[in-house]
């Protein structure tokens, strides 16, 4: 039997590595005693299915044999998925940042036999280049050093380990207001690229939490600046080549400061975060290009991204035969064949030339002209498109990364849910609650009460779940509860977080650890409010706890938020700009728009209601629709309010005080204005 024992598992992205010839293993047990009972270095890497770079580097030196029978004579050599093993990752990231160095993946980190990380970095070449040193001399060089210079290796573990601890240690605790949060809105736009959006320079990834950061700021303050710095991201990342015009969805980010090339890896995480910030400017802009991208968009997930049994797979791979990004670029020659007449007014509208665009074939992007061509031009477009789509389905596709991860499904239920209450579309909404109840069907252990699993494939549930799981699905099941009215969404949201304060906890020093208390054992327990590729669950968790509260009247979810704030809060002088989902928790806490309707939710004048709330750009909303004869929490500022004449009476509520009762959709949308001073709809 090979003594590569990759063929064991199920991630797709160690099943790519199975038939290296290096002798990997996964991590585990059995890995670890290994590298104990031959005391030999570890070296870690860690990647993911569709990262491009970890393709490459695969195919340079862990294919390699000469390589490989350095890395086998020499080390214990553990491959990671980290999507599947978000908690061994960031603690090896964090390594890599202590170290002086960028993180990123491919990750290659060198450890003792125990696992305390002594050195690292990301790609490494083979042979040597781009100013790297090649990787079969940099192996043997860490052995020398690991075998005859073990006071320096252990300096090493020593002041990094020193370091995750004190990663995980409270800082100084502090407050927010919302004057803090405007003052860290504006100081955010001295990052901004004013021109095309996003943050200054390349690469650049889209950040949909801090593109609803400055949002919410320019809902507060009216600050036209603001509005910009998020509509000019948008619209640049909506009609780049980051985006795919032929079939919807985004890549996870562009290598040039245009939005231009991406890497063309396809991340469910990226797409639902993104959908839902689209929904919310959408709702303030009515932008025709906005919910295009949302229903091109949904309509890629609905038809290539659900996996058996309707959860959403992972990702989408950037290549296919070997090369990055085939799949999706063009030549002149190929546009003009297949479109005929139409070619030439197509190619000016999307960048498509003869010597091409990026790297002699063109991807096509409409940076020229932002603004969307007459309705007639874009029926013409839109068939153009579908026969290029028709014709690209021919080639050979990029891999798919089917494994269910619950955090990322958890930001794509929510997103996709309430786009459908938004733009009527009662499908998206099914196809929400069918992946919501994957989750909770096949991704929750047995016994009572029920605790989540991180990843699902082949039949099998794995990984006891991280923090943010529990978070996301707390946020979709909050999402389905405001969109469908149904009680259990609540029940199971309470129970997820009831299950963060029994087994994440710190108790010490406020907020959650990444892991549980009975996981398996690592070297640290990470503890973390930064924004990273995703929202960090220590951020977004606040906001789900203030909406519980408001929600429930439920005193220990304004607590537990206010403990989490404080905890974090202390960084934000200095962290502002990856402290945004916390940030945005506290407003909703603070100062949410609090709208009561009384009346049966199937009833039409309810219905008529509720649709006017998805008019309006209310980020900070929280939603009661009750029953006649039942009642809100007893803190609620609506509470003991009734039904006006027998008919569904809607109350809007800011701080402690609420409208008159209101039961028409014109006095409603008066009443929203009002809550929503900056709100373009006043002026209608």
């Amino acid at each position: 039997m090979s003594r590569n024992r990759l063929h064991e598992e199920t991630s797709p992205y160690l099943l790519q590595h199975r038939a290296n010839p290096v002798h990997w293993q996964a991590w585990g047990p059995d890995a670890l005693e290994l590298a104990r009972s031959t005391q030999r270095p570890i070296l870690l890497s860690i990647g993911y299915a569709a990262c491009h770079w970890c393709h490459v580097m695969a195919h340079e030196s862990f294919e390699d044999p000469a390589c490989a029978n350095i890395m086998n004579e020499l080390f214990v050599n553990i491959k990671v998925d980290r999507e599947e093993r978000p908690d061994i990752d960031a603690i090896y990231q964090s390594a890599l940042v202590f170290l002086g160095q960028q993180g990123g993946w491919p990750l290659t980190m060198f450890l003792t036999p125990e696992g305390t990380p002594f050195w690292g970095g990301t790609y490494f070449p083979n042979p040597a280049r781009y100013g790297r040193p090649g990787f079969p001399d940099l192996l043997r060089l860490v052995n020398e050093i690991f075998q005859s210079d073990p006071d320096t290796v252990k300096q090493n573990c020593e002041a990094l380990g020193g370091a995750l601890d004190r990663l995980a240690k409270s800082p100084t605790p502090g407050a927010l207001s919302l004057q803090d949060l405007d003052a860290y809105a504006l100081r955010s736009l001295e990052d901004m690229d004013t021109v095309h959006g996003g943050t200054l320079g390349a690469p650049k990834f889209p950040r949909p939490f801090l593109y609803e950061f400055l949002w919410r700021g320019f809902l507060r303050s009216g600050d036209a600046r603001l509005k910009a710095a998020v509509t000019v991201s948008l619209d640049n990342i909506c009609q780049g080549g980051i985006y795919d015009h032929l079939g919807g969805g985004f890549s996870r980010y562009s290598t040039d400061e245009r939005w231009l090339a991406p890497h063309f890896e396809k991340m469910l995480y990226d797409n639902g975060s993104l959908l839902g910030v689209l929904r919310l400017v959408w709702q303030e802009t009515q932008s025709p290009l906005y919910e295009s991208r949302i229903r091109e968009t949904i309509n890629w997930l609905l038809r290539e991204m659900v996996a058996d049994g309707g959860g959403f797979a992972a990702s989408l791979d950037a290549d296919s035969e070997g090369v990055e990004g085939r799949f999706y670029v063009w030549s002149a020659d190929e546009i003009s064949d297949l479109l005929g007449p139409d070619a030439d007014k197509f190619n000016a509208i999307y960048d498509v030339t003869r010597g091409g665009n990026w790297e002699e074939a063109n991807i096509l992007n409409r940076l020229r002209k932002l603004a969307l061509e007459p309705a007639e031009v874009e029926a013409d477009l839109a068939d153009c498109r579908r026969r290029l789509l028709d014709r690209r389905a021919q080639r050979e596709r990029p891999g798919w990364d089917d494994k269910v991860l619950t955090d990322w499904n958890g930001l794509a239920i929510r997103s996709l849910a309430l786009a459908g209450q938004t733009f009527g579309e009662p499908m998206w909404i099914d196809t929400a609650k069918a992946a919501y109840q994957f989750i909770v069907e096949h991704m929750s252990s047995s016994e009572a009460p029920a605790r989540l699993y991180h990843s699902f494939r082949a039949g099998q549930a794995n990984h006891t779940a991280v923090l943010d799981d529990y978070v996301n699905m707390t946020g979709s099941a909050l999402g389905l509860h405001e969109v469908t009215g149904d009680p259990t969404y609540l029940a199971h949201a309470q129970a997820w977080i009831d299950t963060l304060d029994r087994h994440y906890l710190d108790a010490e020093n406020g907020g959650y650890f990444f892991t549980a208390d009975d996981a398996e054992a690592l070297i640290t327990r990470t503890r973390a409010a930064l924004d990273n590729a995703s929202p960090s669950g220590n951020g977004a968790v606040v906001g789900w706890l203030a909406r519980l509260y408001h929600l429930t009247g439920e005193a220990r979810y304004r607590d537990r938020a206010d403990e989490i704030i404080s905890a974090f809060a202390g960084d934000a002088p200095r962290m502002f700009h990856s402290l945004q989902s916390l940030m945005n928790g506290f407003e909703d806490l603070a100062s949410p728009v609090q709208v009561a309707v009384i009346g049966a939710r199937t009833h039409p004048d309810t219905a008529a209601l509720l649709g006017a709330l998805q008019e309006f750009s209310l980020p900070h909303l929280v939603l009661s629709v009750v029953t006649p004869g039942d009642s809100l929490p007893a803190n609620h500022p609506a509470t003991g309010k009734l039904q006006n004449n027998s008919v569904a009476t809607a109350y809007v509520c800011v701080g402690t005080t609420c409208s008159l009762p209101i039961t028409s959709i014109d006095d409603l949308r008066t009443q929203l204005r009002a809550a929503a001073p900056s709100s373009a709809h006043g002026a209608t």
